[in-house]
């Protein structure tokens, strides 16, 4: 019997204590309803965890969410429980008498909802125990842990496939903030979904202004940093660092300059950074240096300002940690610093990690995407959407650098003429320059050179939604306009100009010789 939507609000009202569905909720639901497997990709705020409490109470059952931060899943089971719904969570940090008690109110029967961690799920008494308990759902919140290509795999993630091996009538919600239709292939593959429906919402944040910012050094971002939070003086702040040793150097600078700054990374002892979270929380610290182990479970609502001191590893890790700014609803802003130097620091990561040379190659790819979006020039929010295929699609947004580059909320350019500030990170040797990167400015081009650069522009947009794909995946504005002041007419003059490497070669070398050729 198909349940109707006056039931449905009736449930969201009196058990959840919540006005209305948001974006992409009630789809995700009705699949569920109709039992069958279900991808969903709902960013960071977006209600995630609706669509898998919901089904408990709907269907008076258990729903059994697997989880990977303990403090996460307890954060959860407070709330359900202050609005009533039995729940609970098993974890390591448990006596045996608090989870004898979850096991004494689940025997109860009914509405019930379980987190537990993934190394836990795949303990072999708990696949014993599923076999014939009445069971609603599975629901795997980051999903994308699953994935090999995603931005953080985790190798008990992988192992969740057991789920529709022991119990193939029950169906699976995998659920994560940010996935790549690659990553969503892997996953579906992975956890063996049976023809799952994909739900892909609400990438789309209106009150948020993306602005990236190229910088020549550290000592420039460090001057946009200090311009970032004196233009943001209320709200929370999160600047994302690349390594513990930035962080802690930044948070030391800029605590000479504002008050209520601290730091957070995954080398501190776990009482220290449970110890700094905890200030975070309190506002005791306004602003928060950290590195990417400070996010997971993190929803603070009005955090105003989240800035990248350094560029992160992907667009996954770049959205999700821009997720965290404007939870309330309220205009934030979100700052990404990026100069060749991070380039090198996410290559030296990939470099030593142990992944196997595909997973490597695909690392690289990405990281290469994120470049090409941070010299991209089409509108921030759009690509962001046609990247991830969100069912929501913008030609032109009104609030990001591109858009909208004389807007208040822009981060101003610092005034050079401040003197110089110190140094916090001394290199231990001079860069070389970068004669291929050094690509000719739009307002150092020549009338010929513009109209060629316009026009690839207009061509590549073309390609762009041709492919379904973001303009930035084709080329970098930084590569078309060193193709309309180099003009290549052959091959092998492509291959000397930035971002055309032999697979874009392969692709788009043919049409944009075309292209240029009838350009003049």
């Amino acid at each position: 019997m198909t349940t109707t939507s006056p039931e449905l609000e009736k449930i969201l009202h009196d058990s959840f204590r919540l006005p209305a569905f948001r974006m992409g909720q009630r789809e995700i639901l009705d699949s569920i309803f109709e039992k069958k497997d279900v991808l969903a990709v709902l960013p960071t705020g977006g209600g995630k965890s609706l669509c898998y409490q919901f089904p408990a109470v709907h269907a008076q059952k258990l729903v059994i969410v697997i989880s990977p931060l303990i403090a996460l899943m307890k954060d959860q089971v407070m709330g359900l429980q202050r609005n009533s719904i039995p729940s609970g969570t098993l974890h390591s940090n448990q006596t045996d008498d608090e989870k004898f008690d979850v096991f004494r109110r689940m025997k109860k029967g009914g509405a019930f909802v379980l987190y537990l961690s993934p190394e836990r799920a795949n303990k072999e008494a708990f696949r014993r125990w599923i076999v014939d308990k009445q069971i609603a759902l599975f629901a795997i919140d980051e999903a994308h842990c699953v994935s090999q290509w995603g931005h953080d795999f985790r190798e008990e993630y992988g192992q969740l496939r057991f789920l529709k091996e022991v119990r193939p009538d029950v169906p699976v919600l995998a659920l994560t903030a940010s996935a790549t239709p690659l990553v969503l292939d892997d996953v579906s593959k992975n956890l063996k979904l049976n023809e799952p429906v994909r739900h892909i919402h609400g990438f789309y944040r209106p009150n948020l202004y993306y602005q990236v910012e190229s910088c020549s050094d550290e000592q420039d971002k460090l001057r946009y940093l200090v311009q970032a939070l004196e233009q943001t003086p209320v709200g929370r702040a999160i600047i994302y660092c690349g390594t513990r040793r930035s962080t802690e150097d930044t948070c030391e600078y800029l605590a000479k300059r504002f008050e209520g700054v601290g730091f957070y990374h995954a080398g501190m002892a776990p009482e220290k950074r449970t110890a700094q979270q905890e200030k975070y929380a309190e506002g005791k610290f306004r602003i928060l240096v950290a590195t990417n182990a400070f996010g997971m479970g993190i929803d603070h609502p009005d955090v105003r300002l989240v800035a990248h001191f350094q560029m992160p590893a992907n667009i996954d890790s770049l959205y999700q940690e821009m997720g965290r700014a404007g939870r309330d609803g309220l205009p934030s802003t979100c700052l990404m610093l990026y100069s060749k130097k991070d380039k090198g620091l996410q290559s030296f990561f990939i470099q030593q990690s142990d992944a196997p040379s595909a997973i490597k190659r695909s690392r690289y790819n990405t990281l290469e995407a994120l470049i090409n979006y941070a010299e991209g020039g089409e509108c921030r929010h759009s690509e962001i959407l046609t990247y991830y295929h969100d069912s929501q699609r913008i030609e032109k947004c009104g609030h990001c650098d591109s858009c909208a580059p004389e807007s208040d909320r822009k981060i101003r350019k610092p005034s050079w003429a401040s003197g110089p500030m110190p140094d916090i990170i001394t290199p231990t040797r001079k860069r070389k320059k970068d004669k291929k990167a050094a690509v000719v400015a739009e307002e150092g081009m020549g009338e010929l050179e513009k109209m060629r650069f316009a026009a690839l522009k207009e061509w590549r947009k073309a390609k762009a939604k041709e492919l379904d794909t973001a303009a930035f995946m084709v080329f970098s504005d930084k590569t078309l306009r060193q193709l309309a002041s180099d003009n290549p007419q052959t091959r092998d003059q492509l291959r000397e100009i930035h971002g055309i490497g032999e697979q874009k070669l392969e692709a788009f070398g043919t049409e944009l010789l075309q292209q240029l050729k009838g350009l003049g």
